[in-house]
């Protein structure tokens, strides 16, 4: 996400000849800093996950998080079906892997055979990752702090923060837990 400074009048400048900003001004460049900061954020939790689940082989991705938990396996295609959720909630697109949701987040590991191949779902979560990285560079500011499509007009009227910059964050925070659980798994 390309910050850029708008630019001021010759009529507005300090005494020195530099430009002087606006409050306006000072306000688009406070979003564009919050929201770069969350993309950027967004952007270096993919890339541990990407690291991390490049780290495991076939068989370590059977490992469980814990005695009875979830494995690896599951973690990465829940995270694939959860950020698949975002293309259209933030009205960026249609999903791209739907089929995961029953699989994924409808039920829980069950340990068993899988219904869809490791080298499958590492390519899906490459996808939907790459493809929803490009999609947040692409989106305004001003845009961030609309309303997400899961929350009617009449709700967002009396909370605004449930935005799309709030599911991005919450989104992250997701994100980055189900990496730590990954990242002891392997120990």
């Amino acid at each position: 996400m390309a910050i850029v400074r708008a630019a001021s009048s010759s009529s507005n400048r300090c005494d020195n000849g530099e430009p002087q900003e606006t409050g306006k001004q000072v306000r688009v460049i406070q979003e564009e800093l919050l929201v770069g900061t969350a993309v950027n954020s967004w952007k270096l939790v993919v890339s541990r996950l990407d690291q991390t689940v490049a780290s495991f082989d076939d068989q370590d991705l059977q490992l469980h998080i814990a005695s009875g938990r979830n494995r690896v396996f599951y973690l990465v295609g829940h995270l694939t079906a959860v950020h698949d959720r975002m293309f259209p909630m933030l009205g960026l697109g249609e999903r791209m892997h739907p089929e995961l949701d029953q699989v994924f987040l409808d039920k829980p590991d069950h340990g068993g055979a899988d219904a869809i191949s490791p080298a499958d779902l590492r390519k899906a979560f490459s996808e939907v990752n790459t493809k929803l990285s490009l999609a947040f560079e692409a989106v305004q500011a001003k845009d961030w702090l609309q309303k997400h499509n899961a929350v009617s007009d009449e709700d967002f009227a009396k909370e605004p923060l449930r935005n799309r910059l709030a599911v991005l964050m919450n989104r992250t925070n997701h994100a980055s837990f189900h990496l730590g659980q990954m990242i002891l798994a392997k120990r």
